[in-house]
C-alpha cells in the first residue's frame, strides 16, 4: 500500500465530508476509494482527491444532484445550466407564492363578487400545451398563447385559456382564439354556452387562484356541482398593461341542477 494513502477518518477531515458521506459517495461510483484492504475492508484515499471531495460538498451546497457532480467531476461542460435553470424557476414560483402570501395577509381570504351569466357557444381555433405539475402552467400557458398570436396575426384577439379542476402531472392546458377562420397549428372548436359563475380576477396571472378559490367556494356554499374546465378569459393585454391591473374573468360551467340564484 502506497504510504502516501490517508485512512478514511483523516481523509475526511480532510475533505470535510462525513465517513457515513464517503461510504455513499463510494457506493455510487462518485468519489472511489484509492485502494481498499480486502482483509480489514477499511479505505484509503490519496491526498489529491481532496479537492474533489470539497468540490462535491461545495456543489451539494449549492443544491446540485449527485448525479451532475458526477458530470461535473469528470469534466462535462455545460452541465450546471440545467441546474441554473431549475433554481430560477424554483426562485420565480417562491416569489409567485410569497406575493400571493402578502395579498391574503393584506386582504384576508379570497372574496369575490360572483354572478352568474349565460354564454353563447363560440367558434374557436384551440391549441393544446403539456405542463409537467402545476408550477408549470404558467410557461405552458404563455408558450400556447404566443404560438397562437403568431399563427392567427390579429388585431384584438380574443382569448380563452381552459384549465382542468384537479391539477395531476402531467396538465394539460388548453387556450382557444376565438375566430371563425383556421389558423396555422390550431384546431377549429367550438366552446360551449351554457350557464356559468363568474368572478373577475384583477392582478397578476400567477395569483389567479386566488378568485378561483373564491369561485369555487361561491359554488360550494350554494351546493353546485362544478365541472371542468375552468374557464379564463383575458380581457387585457399583457404587453401595455401593468401586471397589477391586467384583468381576468373566471368562469366555471353550472350544472342544469345548480339553483344559484
Amino acid at each position: 500500500m502506497d504510504e502516501e494513502l490517508l485512512p478514511i477518518g483523516q481523509f475526511a477531515r480532510l475533505g470535510r465530508l462525513s465517513v457515513k458521506q464517503l461510504r455513499r459517495y463510494a457506493d455510487l461510483g462518485l468519489l472511489v476509494p484509492a485502494y481498499v484492504d480486502e482483509h480489514t475492508g477499511y479505505r484509503y484515499y490519496r491526498p489529491q482527491q481532496a479537492r474533489d471531495a470539497l468540490s462535491i460538498g461545495l456543489l451539494r451546497s449549492l443544491d446540485v444532484p449527485l448525479a451532475v457532480i458526477a458530470e461535473v467531476l469528470s469534466g462535462s461542460s455545460g452541465v450546471l445550466a440545467e441546474v441554473h435553470e431549475r433554481l430560477e424557476a424554483e426562485l420565480a414560483r417562491r416569489r409567485s407564492t410569497l406575493a400571493a402570501l402578502e395579498r391574503v395577509m393584506a386582504e384576508g381570504l379570497p372574496s369575490a363578487p360572483v354572478t352568474v351569466v349565460t354564454e353563447p357557444a363560440r367558434r374557436v381555433a384551440v391549441v393544446t400545451a403539456t405542463a409537467a405539475d402545476s408550477s408549470d402552467i404558467g410557461r405552458a400557458t404563455s408558450a400556447a398563447v404566443a404560438g397562437l398570436l403568431a399563427a392567427a396575426n390579429v388585431a384584438v384577439p380574443e382569448l380563452i385559456g381552459l384549465f382542468p379542476l384537479d391539477f395531476g402531472e402531467p396538465v394539460t392546458v388548453t387556450v382557444a382564439l376565438v375566430t371563425e377562420k383556421p389558423v396555422a397549428g390550431a384546431e377549429l372548436d367550438v366552446l360551449p354556452g351554457g350557464r356559468f359563475a363568474r368572478a373577475t380576477h384583477v392582478g397578476p396571472y400567477d395569483q389567479v387562484g386566488l378568485t378561483a378559490h373564491a369561485l369555487l367556494s361561491w359554488c360550494a356554499e350554494r351546493l353546485c356541482p362544478v365541472r371542468g374546465p375552468i374557464r379564463e378569459v383575458y380581457v387585457s393585454d399583457p404587453a401595455t398593461t401593468p401586471p397589477d391591473r391586467l384583468i381576468t374573468h373566471l368562469m366555471i360551467p353550472l350544472d342544469v341542477t345548480c339553483d344559484a340564484l
